[in-house]
């Protein structure tokens, strides 16, 4: 396996380009098996899942191209890919595939929509807790899905197709909203979506099922309305860009000290993280561009944040402002509401020197002056780039190990900081 090596100590300065987010790429490419024609999305990122899913999709039937990159282009510019599923060959989503990405048990509502059955296998756990897949399968039924679980894979049949209906999920679950939304595009009759996630990938997904042909209202707000059409076209939309990543390297630079442009970003998507940042002591200012990250000459004072759905302050950023509150002047707790299992990072953070207490779902970080480089071990998907973060303001040198985790959801990370003055490289495993 790949490891990363990082030497510390180094301020960030110059551009980092955002790519288009994960969150938004993974559920556009599934939409395209709503339809016999063409769906192509520019500014998708190069990532594992993003690979992963395409293997998915093509052992349904869809035929996936990536286009050439433009001469001149940035190499970590965004890639333009063309899904076409002309006809869907097969309607089972195979355990071995469904279990190395939870995300690609969203197909669930395009090919029972589409074909009017299908076979999926049931995700299992992952390391940051179990999260179900009830909400998905209580939505299905609500639009007239019979469902049955055999043998560890989800049959779901809807004979004469889907019908509109009112969900009211007892909590914000974004998979869920993604896949009823899908579903319910092909559905005959209105579907009403209560309690429904209002995340920027939700909106970037309705806006893409509208240029395919959807009526789909009051995406971004609880209550989502959607009345469904006969087919869908194709269309060509551009995935948005990346809050996650974007958050991250601003606490990188927040971490560091420095001047960056987040190119790309948008202040609009990440919400909660910029003000919570502006608080701790950071500078953000919107451009033309972007946003221009600085640290103050004062350092980082401690502030607490309490995860919650956006417009809140994002789970998936728990970990590294985690990262960036060890070297805070005074303490700081932070509260994870969304998920169990989420505060694995804690023991790879304190073999910085970090000094971290839990209780519960509750962190309570006193910070330090000064973290040491030490071998660590990823452990999922956002705790990887938290070590990355540390890594950067330590003393001495990191060695991250089991990156491909990182690989899953940031764009060639070592190149994109290693731009702007980070002394850190790949070691291939």
């Amino acid at each position: 396996m790949d490891k990363i090596r990082i030497v510390g100590g180094n301020r960030l300065n110059g551009t980092i380009p955002i790519s288009g987010a994960k969150n938004a790429a993974l559920p556009l490419m599934i939409a395209s098996l709503l339809t016999d024609e063409t769906l192509t999305l520019e500014n998708v990122p190069r990532l594992a899942d993003v690979n992963g899913l395409q293997r998915i999709l093509v052992n349904h039937g869809v035929d996936y191209a990536v286009n050439g990159k433009r001469p001149g282009e940035d190499a970590l510019a965004g890639q333009t890919v063309s899904l076409t599923a002309r006809s869907i060959t097969d309607t089972t989503a195979p355990y071995e595939l469904v279990s190395k990405m939870r995300a690609s048990f969203w197909v669930i509502g395009p090919l029972l929509a589409r074909m009017r059955e299908c076979r999926v296998s049931l995700p299992g756990g992952c390391a940051i807790g179990t999260r179900p897949v009830d909400l998905f399968l209580m939505g299905l039924e609500r639009l007239g899905a019979q469902i049955d679980v055999d043998g560890g894979y989800v049959v779901a049949r809807a004979p004469n197709g889907l019908v509109g209906g009112r969900i009211v999920f007892p909590k914000v679950s974004v998979g869920a909203t993604h896949t009823l939304m899908m579903a319910a595009a092909l559905a005959k009759g209105e579907t009403v979506i209560e309690n429904a996630a209002r995340e920027p990938e939700v909106v970037d997904l309705a806006r893409c099922l509208t240029a395919m042909g959807a009526e789909i209202e009051g995406a971004g707000s609880e209550t989502i309305r959607i009345q469904g059409v006969d087919r869908l076209r194709g269309a060509r939309h551009k995935v948005v860009s990346d809050r996650i990543e974007a958050g991250t390297y601003a606490m990188a630079v927040a971490m560091t000290g420095g001047d960056v442009l987040l190119e790309n970003a948008e202040a609009d998507l990440l919400g909660e993280p910029i003000e919570v940042l502006r608080r701790v002591g950071a500078e953000i200012v919107e451009t033309n561009r972007g946003l221009q990250v600085r640290r103050n000459g004062h350092g980082i004072v401690a502030t607490d944040v309490e995860t919650q759905p956006f417009p809140g302050f994002p789970t998936d950023l728990q970990a590294q402002f985690m990262a960036l509150m060890t070297m805070a002047k005074g303490t700081s707790r932070i509260t994870e509401t969304i998920f169990e299992n989420r505060f694995m990072h804690v023991a790879e953070l304190a073999r910085f020197g970090a000094r971290i207490q839990l209780d519960g779902q509750v962190a309570t970080v006193e910070g330090v002056e000064r973290l040491r480089g030490a071998p660590v071990m990823a452990t999922d998907l956002r705790a990887s780039v938290s070590l990355v973060i540390a890594g950067l303001a330590a003393e001495g040198e990191t060695m991250v190990n089991r990156v491909y985790h990182l690989d899953r959801g940031f764009e060639r990370l070592e190149d994109k900081i290693g731009r702007c003055g980070a002394v850190i490289e790949r070691i291939a495993g």
